[in-house]
């Protein structure tokens, strides 16, 4: 039998249980030598557990692991019933954790205009074209991913959607989120012409006459979300399913839901998609992954009393992780905040996009009241506030298991990389962003700035920080071996030579980074992360039959993913 059609056979076998369990350390006790529903043998286990790296042989009973070890230690839990799945020697890996998606929007995005990877105006032009012809008069055309970048840097305009889409409003979100495209017709029902000015912390892009452009950069994007129609309830639900399933194809198997909540969107869309769709979900069984999910830092008493009234698992498949905020934008919309201005626009530092006394009470609020706190930093200058305020918080509130979160940390100041270790903090970082802005960077900071500071994961990992691997779905695609590939040789596409070559991390921090460092990132460690007894048995197999096969040459995919010893995928 192949190793693929022993994998299907393995999903029809394994029938056990699924409840909730005490946490592992206690787990592992309580299951004494209860017999096995399944045993991994002939395998090549890495478990991201420190007192034991690797293993051949694993045991999962009810949705745990049960035993990970030798083969003859494990055997010895089989009874008349297990399922003994022998892998010939394929690696194993704990499940992946992605530490920073907008899971919903990915869903939706799935099934709207796809323009990540478009390479011309013309290819960006045929693909709006061909979805407007599919929509009836007065309907929403929506899209995203395109990167002006990949075909020369000119940003689009709505003249390029003007003639394709008269009666069709039109809005495509730049890959980071932090910028979008209207047509004309969609700023006409938004109320934006040369008259409308710039919202605070945010920018309509302008001709040298002072008429909009269509480009709409953080907070200004507000103007046209104001106008759009609110997404049905099936359409959301739909995207949870369909995000999920995308998940399950590249061997995640928990996301750290950051919501859909950006510069200039409303803070109630988060909390209708936790109430319309995971309650929803978990309400009538049908999660088939985890999820830890943070909430706008604004509605920070909201999450404590959620907190208080339903504790932080709704079940173990939805996880109450905190809050998250804005300090800055994105490098690509030229709106993440440095000390220094952009090479391509002298006049522009980037943006702040909160008031740092307000973030501070807030912080102090949320970090005071048991909340974990996460708080988007991508310029030089944003990282370092970021890390002042965070010792003002540690200096007022004191000492305790924070674990404060940056996410993207993605640019920093000499000396910054240092600073994390002081209290711990975690650098919540996307490695695929390398493959765009290893080519852009230069061209919008310049060379040598953006060589000196840009995706320190070394520097951060020496410097004492915890680094957590995520995709920021879908500003990137969730592809955690891509990822981990891009850590270990920092080489975009075409690249010969690494771009900053001493910050390339070893394949064993990699990995942990999307697994156990990943799960102490938001307070799952105890249950998830590793392939330790008593841990959810939540794990992907790869079509590398040794280590040495899948070290020297990564794979793209995952043969199976498996979510409480049940498989998932394929």
């Amino acid at each position: 039998m192949s190793a693929r059609s022993a994998f299907l056979a393995a999903g029809v076998a394994i029938a056990a249980a699924i409840f909730l369990l005490p946490p592992a350390s206690r787990l592992s006790r309580n299951l004494g030598e209860a017999v096995a529903d399944m045993i991994l043998a002939n395998a090549t286990i890495y478990t991201a557990d420190p007192s034991r790296p690797f293993a051949d042989a694993m045991a999962v009973r009810a949705g745990r692991v049960l035993r990970v070890g030798g083969y003859d230690s494990v055997k010895e839990l089989k009874g008349r019933h297990t399922f003994e799945l022998n892998l010939s020697g394929n690696v194993v890996l704990p499940g992946f954790i992605d530490s920073h998606v907008h899971f919903i929007d990915g869903g939706l995005q799935l099934a709207r205009v796809p323009l990540r990877g478009v390479r011309s105006k013309d290819d960006f032009i045929n693909r709006v074209k061909e979805a407007v012809r599919d929509k009836h008069h007065g309907q929403w055309v929506f899209g995203g991913g395109w990167n002006n970048d990949v075909w020369g840097g000119d940003y689009p305009t709505a003249a390029w959607l003007d003639d394709i889409s008269p009666d069709n409003p039109v809005w495509l979100s730049r890959m980071d989120g932090h910028m979008g495209i209207a047509n004309s017709l969609a700023m006409r029902m938004a109320g934006i012409d040369k008259n409308t000015n710039n919202p605070v912390g945010g920018t309509i892009m302008r001709t040298t006459e002072g008429e909009p452009t269509g480009l709409l950069v953080d907070a200004a994007m507000k103007l046209v979300f104001d106008v759009i129609p609110e997404v049905s309830i099936h359409e959301r639900r739909d995207a949870l399913f369909r995000a999920s399933r995308h998940a399950l194809t590249r061997g995640v198997t928990t996301v750290v839901d950051v919501g859909s909540y950006f510069p200039g969107k409303s803070e109630k869309q988060a909390w209708q998609d936790f109430t319309d769709i995971y309650e929803w979900a978990h309400s009538v069984e049908k999660m088939i992954m985890r999820v830890c999910l943070f909430f706008p830092m604004p509605t920070w008493s909201r999450v404590c009393d959620l907190i208080h009234e339903k504790g932080r698992m709704l079940s173990q498949w939805i996880h109450l992780g905190g809050v998250k905020a804005f300090l800055d934008g994105s490098l690509g919309s030229s709106s993440a905040l440095f000390y220094e201005h952009y090479k391509d626009d002298p006049r522009s530092y980037g943006l702040q996009l909160v008031n740092m006394d307000d973030l501070l009470k807030t912080t102090l609020e949320s970090d005071k009241s048991g909340l974990q706190v996460a708080i988007h930093a991508i310029g030089d200058k944003a990282n370092d506030m970021l890390l002042n305020m965070y010792d003002k918080v540690v200096d007022l509130n004191g000492m305790k298991d924070h674990r404060f979160r940056i996410e993207h940390a993605q640019h920093l100041a000499p000396g910054a990389a240092k600073r994390f270790g002081k209290h711990g903090i975690i650098a919540s970082v996307q490695p695929d962003h390398i493959l765009d802005d290893a080519n852009s960077a230069g061209k919008k900071i310049g060379i040598e700035r953006a060589e000196r500071s840009s995706y320190s994961f070394r520097s951060l990992l020496v410097g004492g920080a915890h680094l957590a691997f995520g995709s920021d779905w879908p500003v990137s695609d969730i592809n955690p071996l891509q990822a981990i590939q891009t850590a270990v040789s920092r080489k975009p596409v075409g690249w010969e030579v690494p771009w900053i070559p001493v910050e390339r991390l070893s394949l064993d921090d990699s990995l942990k980074a999307h697994t156990i460092s990943a799960a102490y990132a938001c307070f799952l460690d105890d249950v998830l992360g590793s392939l330790s007894e008593g841990k959810y048995a939540d794990f992907v197999i790869l079509p590398c039959t040794s280590w040495n096969e899948f070290a020297s040459d990564i794979p793209s995919h995952v043969l199976a993913t498996y979510v409480n010893g049940k498989q998932a995928y394929p």
